[in-house]
C-alpha cells in the first residue's frame, strides 16, 4: 500500500463553494439516505465532477460498512477530499444544520404548546414508528441476514439485548457477531481494488480510530459513576452514533430506549418530534437536535441541542477519518471482511430488540393498534409509499380511532 499524503489545502473561495454546495443540498433532499446519495451523484459527480464515479461507488461502499449515517458520511469525505478538514466540517454543516435548525425551533414550539396536540395523532406516530422499524427489520434482514448461522446470530443478539439491557449488552453483541463472523465465514478473493482518492496520514487515521473505540468503552463507565447530566447525555448519543447501521429510519429506535425510560423526553414529546422530522430535507440523525432541545432535566434548549447533535455525529467524523486511509487494506482482507458479516448480523438483532422493546410494548395495546401496524408496514414494504406520506396517514387513523 502507497503511503499516505495529506490532502491539499482549499482557498477560501473553494471552502466557500463547498459549503455553499452543501447547504443548498441540505435544503433540497429529501427521501432518506438513499435518496440523498442521488442527489449527491448528480450534484457532485455527474454535474460539478468532484469526484468520478468509480471513486464515488467506493466511498458509498466504505460508508455502508460503518455505523452511523451513510449519506453524511459520504458528505464529510467528499468535503474531505476538495478542502482537507476544514472542507469536511464545512460540507457536513451545509448539509445538516438546515434541519437541525428547523428541528430545533419545532422543539422550542412543542415546549411552548405540547398540550395543544392531539392524543390520538400523537398515538398514530407511535405506531408508524413501529411499521417503519419492521420495515428495517424486515429489510436489513434480508440482505445481512439470508441464511441460517446469520440468523441465528441476529436471534442470539436480540436475546442477549432483551435479557440484560444497557449499553454494555449492545457492544457485547456486536463483539460476540465479530468472533462468529470470524470462525464461521470465509470470504473470497476479491479482485482488483482501486485505491479511494482520499488519502490522509496514516497517524491521524489510527488516531482517529483509537479516540472512537475509547470514548466508547470509557463513556459508558464514567457516566455510570457520575450524575452530571450532560455527561450521561453525551454518552447515550455517542454511542447511539457509533452503534447504529444503516442510519436513516434506524436510528429512531435506539433514541427512543436511550432517552424516555429515563424520562428525559415524554413519549408524546418524541413522537410530536418523529413527525417533524420526517417533514424536513437532510439527515434524520438532525433528530438529536429536536430531543436536546426538549430534553429534562438540562442541558436542553439550543445548549442541549449542540450537545446531542455533536455526540451523536462525533462518531461519524473519527471513523470516517480513521477508516479512509484503511479502506483499501480492510476491503482485501479475508478476516476483517468476515468479521464484518457477523458485525452486521448481530446488528440486526439490535433492531429487532428495539422493534420490541420499546417500540411494541409502548404502542401495540389492541387489534386496532395492530391493524394499524399492518397497513403501515404493508405501505413501506411493498407499496414503497414514502414514509413521510405514511406518518400522515397513520396519525391520522390514530386520531380517528380515538374519536370513533
Amino acid at each position: 500500500m502507497t503511503s499516505a499524503i495529506h490532502p491539499p489545502a482549499a482557498p477560501a473561495s473553494g471552502l466557500w463553494e463547498i459549503l455553499l454546495v452543501f447547504l443548498r443540498l441540505g435544503l433540497t433532499s429529501f427521501g432518506g439516505p438513499v435518496a440523498h446519495l442521488g442527489y449527491f451523484r448528480e450534484e457532485l459527480v455527474a454535474r460539478r465532477r468532484w469526484i468520478d464515479e468509480r471513486a464515488y461507488a467506493d466511498l458509498v461502499a466504505l460508508c455502508q460498512f460503518l455505523p452511523g449515517p451513510a449519506s453524511s458520511q459520504v458528505g464529510f469525505a467528499i468535503g474531505l477530499l476538495r478542502g482537507g478538514i476544514a472542507g469536511a466540517l464545512l460540507a457536513w454543516a451545509g448539509f445538516t444544520l438546515p434541519s437541525a435548525l428547523a428541528l430545533t425551533l419545532f422543539g422550542y414550539g412543542v415546549g411552548a404548546y405540547g398540550s395543544l396536540l392531539a392524543s390520538g395523532l400523537l398515538h398514530g406516530l407511535n405506531v408508524v414508528a413501529v411499521a417503519v422499524v419492521a420495515q428495517a427489520v424486515w429489510s436489513m434482514g434480508r440482505t445481512l441476514a439470508p441464511d441460517r448461522p446469520r440468523m441465528t446470530i441476529a436471534v442470539l443478539a436480540t436475546l442477549l439485548v432483551l435479557t440484560w439491557p444497557g449499553s454494555l449488552s449492545q457492544i457485547a453483541a456486536i463483539l460476540a457477531g465479530a468472533v462468529a463472523g470470524l470462525l464461521l465465514f470465509k470470504s473470497g478473493p476479491v479482485g482488483d481494488i482501486k485505491a479511494t482518492p482520499i488519502r490522509l496520514g496514516r497517524r491521524t487515521a489510527a488516531a482517529s480510530l483509537v479516540l472512537f473505540f475509547l470514548l466508547l468503552g470509557a463513556l459508558p463507565i464514567m457516566a455510570g459513576l457520575s450524575t452530571n447530566h450532560a455527561l450521561q447525555l453525551f454518552d447515550r448519543f455517542y454511542r447511539t452514533g457509533a452503534l447504529v447501521f444503516g442510519g436513516g429510519h434506524v436510528v429512531l429506535p435506539l433514541l427512543q430506549s436511550a432517552v424516555v425510560p429515563p424520562g428525559w423526553v415524554t413519549n408524546d414529546a418524541f413522537l410530536a418530534g418523529y413527525g417533524a422530522a420526517q417533514a424536513v430535507p437532510g439527515p434524520l440523525f438532525t433528530f438529536a437536535a429536536y430531543l436536546g432541545t426538549v430534553m429534562t432535566p438540562g442541558p436542553n434548549g439550543w445548549l442541549g441541542a449542540i450537545l446531542c447533535l455533536a455526540a451523536i455525529y462525533l462518531p461519524t467524523f473519527l471513523l470516517v477519518s480513521g477508516a479512509i486511509p484503511l479502506w483499501d487494506y480492510a476491503r482485501a482482507h479475508p478476516a476483517l471482511r468476515s468479521a464484518l458479516v457477523g458485525v452486521n448480523a448481530a446488528v440486526v438483532g439490535l433492531l429487532l430488540a428495539a422493534l420490541y422493546r420499546p417500540g411494541w410494548t409502548s404502542a401495540v395495546a389492541g387489534t386496532g393498534d395492530f391493524m394499524l401496524v399492518l397497513g403501515a408496514f404493508l405501505l413501506l414494504a411493498f407499496w414503497r409509499t414514502p414514509p413521510w406520506l405514511v406518518v400522515i396517514l397513520t396519525a391520522i387513523g390514530g386520531w380517528l380511532a380515538s374519536v370513533v
